[in-house]
């Protein structure tokens, strides 16, 4: 990764992580999750709105790094809009290549977390809200990195 792109992707987490979007309670929340991240503290918890198999809104709340925070947010924007099964298939992309190293075309601005690669012990960081998406819509109510 070359020295420019490096900014702009730490740029992108650090406004994320300082303003996140959807960062708020989802009073009608259909599904909702608790994670943690015990290596490092991080807490969240997400919640989402599934009408007729579509992920119509999702919210996220809690506590972490800059990027656990960013990668939340991203991922609520990512996600809305999109089929639970397409939510979930866009998770195991993302975990794919952030955990596997795996090359990927298809994540679009959730690019911006591939650099945590470089920092296992951040992937974590990267993958907790997903991981507790990923409960919420099964029905576990928790999750964890560990």
């Amino acid at each position: 990764m070359n020295d420019a792109l490096r900014e702009l992707y730490q740029e992108v987490i650090l406004d994320h992580g300082k303003k996140p979007r959807n960062f708020r309670p989802l009073e009608q929340a259909t599904h909702c999750a608790e994670g943690h991240n015990p290596l490092c503290g991080d807490c969240v918890t997400v919640q989402v709105i599934v009408e007729d198999g579509v992920v119509r809104e999702a919210t996220f709340q809690g506590s972490g790094c800059a990027i656990s925070t960013a990668s939340a947010s991203l991922m609520t924007e990512a996600i809305q809009g999109k089929s639970v099964e397409e939510a979930m298939a866009l998770f195991d992309e993302f975990r794919a290549a952030v955990v596997e190293n795996r090359e990927s075309d298809d994540l679009g601005k959730l690019e911006v977390l591939l650099g945590v690669k470089e920092f296992p012990v951040r992937v974590k960081c990267a993958t907790l809200a997903w991981h507790t998406l990923q409960a919420a819509i099964q029905g576990e109510g928790v999750a964890s990195t560990e």
